[in-house]
């Protein structure tokens, strides 16, 4: 198995994840690509101590990037944005992961 640490790149902290994670136990983080559900499902675990219930990825392909001086560069190359792999967990009833300190 896989170092817990290369599998979990980040979590992912918005207003929609934020209400996702106090009503409904669900966490949101970046993984790597190669990434499957039940390696994700024991690196959860395995951080943060908890029970994982599901899990259910997304695959988000790279869109381009407008140049930044747009016409006016001779050399203006549209670059791209890198792909990624998202993970949703769904924990157990009265888990809880502290992602950032409040206050």
């Amino acid at each position: 198995m896989r170092e817990p640490q290369s599998i979990i790149i980040s979590p992912v902290v918005t207003e929609k994840t934020t209400e996702q994670m106090d009503s409904q136990s669900l966490y949101t983080f970046i993984v790597a690509k190669d990434a499957n559900k039940i390696e994700i499902g024991q690196a959860v675990e395995h951080l943060w101590d908890v029970t994982v219930l599901d899990v259910r990825t997304m695959r988000y392909a790279g869109k381009m990037r407008r140049s930044l001086m747009g016409n006016l560069s001779k050399n203006a190359r549209p670059g791209r944005r890198p792909s990624f792999k998202k993970a949703v967990v769904q924990l157990g009833e009265g888990d809880h992961i502290e992602l950032y300190e409040k206050g």
